[in-house]
């Protein structure tokens, strides 16, 4: 009989996944009764393989700790989201629908400021900062921020995600140099990055830290949050934390109601306006959903 090994999906393309093993990558397809079960395995996922006369087989999917659409990735620790007020400027609506698809999850966050060299970005700064999110400024080019970002990654598994041509692939490069990830230029007509990440990769930054670099934020799809039901909403902006249990009625939505604690410290000025524009754009997308269409 041959021998079962774990290990974690580093890489998956066209039906074919590289697997980690202590010392060695192996390359596998999945075993026919994972279609059977409907179940596709996922860059990050912890899997049993079997390897015969030099092929391997995915043969289990190993419980996920939580798993995202689009991207396809799995036992995410954290999201480092890249933005920057400089071409491509990144708008605070894609920021806070990312963080609260990553909140629904209970994954971390990091805002990385990028391209601090050439705009600090303040007011993204502010908005995040007191939202109550770790804020990191780094820059490829002189190296700011580079060491606290490791610090914040050591020990987790990590997705960069931002828009197309924010650097993210530059930093993954300053943080490990031997990567030698392709970057690419920014077009000035349209703002907008080319696309040098085309899919999803695992890479090892130490021991027990991994880093995926994935697609922009269009891979990000709003689709992500048809998975949040309005009413667990407000539990995806940790800023509204403290004040969620002050409104005056216990099933307050946050948007018209009287004695609402929300919006009484939106007008006191402790929470950002943008963040709060976003959960009502937010809001409006998730009560499209019902509860049944999630089972």
């Amino acid at each position: 009989m041959v021998e079962k090994q774990t290990g974690r999906i580093i890489r998956s393309l066209s039906g074919f996944y590289d697997v980690q093993l202590p010392g060695q990558v192996v390359t596998c397809r999945g075993r026919g009764v994972l279609r059977k079960q409907h179940v596709t395995p996922l860059t990050g996922d912890m899997v049993e393989i079997t390897v015969e006369h030099g092929k391997g087989m995915v043969e289990t999917v190993l419980p996920r700790q939580n798993s995202f659409v689009r991207p396809a990735v799995a036992n995410v620790d954290a999201l480092a989201i890249f933005a920057a007020n400089v071409n491509p400027v990144t708008e605070p609506f894609l920021i806070d629908r990312v963080t609260a698809i990553a909140g629904n999850q209970n994954v971390k966050c990091v805002i990385c400021i990028n391209k601090c060299d050439l705009d600090p970005a303040q007011k993204l700064r502010e908005i995040y900062e007191k939202a109550g999110f770790p804020v990191i400024a780094t820059s490829a080019v002189t190296g700011e921020g580079v060491e606290q970002l490791r610090t914040f990654l050591r020990g987790k598994l990590t997705a960069f995600t931002g828009n197309t041509g924010i650097g993210k692939s530059s930093i993954l490069n300053a943080l490990c140099p031997v990567l030698n990830l392709a970057t690419g230029e920014v077009s000035e007509k349209l703002g907008r990055g080319r696309h040098t990440t085309r899919h999803v990769e695992l890479y090892t930054l130490e021991e027990d830290t991994f880093v995926m670099d994935t697609p922009g934020f269009s891979s990000f799809d709003t689709d992500q949050m048809d998975v949040i039901l309005k009413e667990n909403l407000q539990y995806a902006f940790p800023d509204f934390a403290p004040w969620v249990g002050t409104c005056q009625f216990a099933d307050c939505s946050h948007r018209q109601e009287p004695g609402c604690g929300v919006r009484q410290a939106l007008e006191a000025g402790k929470i950002m306006p943008s963040r709060y524009d976003s959960y009502l754009r937010l809001y409006e997308k998730s009560a499209q959903i019902k509860e049944w269409e999630l089972k």
